[in-house]
């Protein structure tokens, strides 16, 4: 469902996992997303479906070496979808898990590129006719964070923005 975030949460292009800088010690930076969040944004189900209006909140805890990310994005009556990810960091290689698609938990893989996350998604079963996408968490500016998710269209083979949640501190 949410092939979020999370999002991200993939302000990728479609070009899968990005490299960056390296980042012997990612606590600094994962401590700037600690905290609570809310904010809206928008979600696509699948690629070709409509785009919905969302109101998310989210609580972020962290270390120096992990990032979890738990809240719930909501659409009217239509739909309220429980999302999670899960991220662990050695150098500067992030993995983890992500559920929030409706398809059961997803691998992430992938680094950091200045305030960006960016994430390869690998879910459970096929979403738009294959088990890839990406999701980038992007930190902006002090008290922001934007998360993304881009899939592709099967049918045209085009990038989809399929999810882009801008949360601020609360």
């Amino acid at each position: 469902m949410i092939q979020v975030i999370a999002c991200s949460v993939a302000i990728a292009t479609g070009s899968g996992v990005m490299a960056g800088g390296a980042h012997a010690d990612e606590s600094a930076f994962l401590k700037t997303l600690a905290g609570s969040w809310s904010g809206k944004g928008t979600v696509k189900v699948r690629t070709n479906a409509p785009t919905l209006k969302v109101t998310c909140r989210f609580k972020s805890d962290t270390n120096a070496n992990s990032l979890a990310l738990n809240g719930r994005c909501t659409s009217l009556m239509i739909f309220s979808r429980i999302i999670s990810a899960n991220l662990k960091t050695s150098g500067d290689s992030y993995t983890g898990s992500y559920v929030g698609a409706g398809t059961g938990t997803a691998g992430l893989g992938g680094k950091r590129n200045g305030d960006a996350i960016n994430l390869a998604i690998k879910w459970a079963k096929e979403v738009n006719g294959d088990r890839r996408a990406q999701m980038t968490i992007k930190k902006i500016g002090a008290s922001g964070m934007r998360l993304t998710t881009v899939d592709t269209d099967p049918a045209t083979g085009r990038s989809v923005v399929t999810s882009l949640i801008d949360l601020q501190r609360s």
